[in-house]
């Protein structure tokens, strides 16, 4: 995953869930998929869906899509033409009239790869800092990490004992 990129997509769910909004779009990558599914795992997203430029249709009784609906259908297609305009639909989560998502920033620049390993993450999740990374204090609060098994939280990279370059915090 490019660094700035996921510096854009960090500021954009923050500022999305400040402004309170419901749903939201970022660019459709594996990274950007891998990481809104971590973060709806998490539970700081109601919903993740692929979809186009426009947003999803809400799939209610009265507005089912037919068989015979092309536009539908046209848009559910990935083509050479569309593929760079297809996004994430990501559905913000909100208790108590309050932002679940209320803070999410970067750890890694693109000039400052973090990595971190095993022995490094446990001492993180206690709540200690290692290798420029705070540990995780709130309630709440998880770190995410690219390792060789995809984009983890870093409670499951100890206890599965591995490490690897962290992303973003969220709380």
């Amino acid at each position: 995953m490019s660094l700035v990129n996921l510096a854009n997509v960090c500021s954009h769910l923050q500022n999305a869930s400040k402004a309170r909004l419901g749903l939201t779009s970022i660019p459709s990558t594996n990274q950007n998929l891998a990481l809104a599914l971590s973060l709806q795992k998490a539970g700081f997203l109601s919903t993740v869906t692929r979809g186009g430029p426009q947003p999803p249709l809400l799939l209610t009784p009265t507005s089912l899509p037919h068989a015979t609906d092309d536009a539908a259908a046209a848009e559910a297609t990935v083509t050479q033409e569309n593929v760079a305009s297809r996004r994430l639909w990501l559905g913000m989560k909100y208790w108590n009239n309050e932002p679940v998502l209320s803070e999410m920033k970067s750890e890694s620049k693109p000039k400052k790869r973090v990595m971190v390993g095993f022995r490094e993450l446990e001492r993180i999740v206690r709540g200690r800092e290692a290798k420029w990374v705070k540990g995780l204090t709130r309630p709440g609060e998880c770190l995410f990490l690219s390792t060789d098994r995809g984009v983890m939280e870093a409670r499951d990279c100890v206890e599965r004992r591995i490490g690897g370059l962290v992303l973003c915090r969220a709380f």
